[in-house]
């Protein structure tokens, strides 16, 4: 290893970098449109599924344990944001889904989204952008179990 090499971010930090970026500009305008969200919150939140998830694949999908995951899920139901109801492929089981006051979140981060995401295009171009879109889309077929 060179001190050039040293000196270079790692792939891995370059990637969250944009994303921890984007992540703060969506969480600045929910908190602007008043509603009180954390980063945890958040992370979990927007792992559900459009259909409902169940608490196990959440855990996972977030990397935490079972319990966390389900101290989350209470204070996203007490917020208003989820509610649990009864799996239709298996009573047995409950799903987490997105109430009214949950998909308020997800039209206020779109278009947040969305701007950032011109903003880049206009910054790298549309045939870099394309390419570093097609480069994170290969890299995500073997490092997303949850794709």
């Amino acid at each position: 290893m060179t001190d050039d090499d040293a000196d270079e971010l790692n792939l891995g930090l370059l990637m969250f970098i944009p994303y921890r970026f984007m992540e703060s500009a969506v969480m600045a305008a929910l908190k602007s449109a008043g509603h009180d969200i954390s980063l945890t919150q958040a992370r979990v939140f927007q792992r559900i599924g459009p259909e409902g998830s169940r608490l196990a694949k959440l855990a996972e999908a977030s990397q935490v344990s079972k319990q966390t995951i389900g101290s989350i899920v209470d204070q996203l139901e007490r917020a208003g944001y989820v509610r649990r109801v009864p799996d239709p492929r298996d009573a047995r089981a409950r799903l987490v889904t997105i109430t009214a006051q949950g998909n308020e979140l997800i039209e206020l981060s779109l278009p947040v989204v969305r701007d950032i995401q011109r903003e880049w295009t206009a910054h790298l171009g549309p045939g870099r952008t394309r390419q570093l879109r097609q480069a994170l889309e290969a890299l995500r077929e073997i490092t997303d179990p949850h794709r």
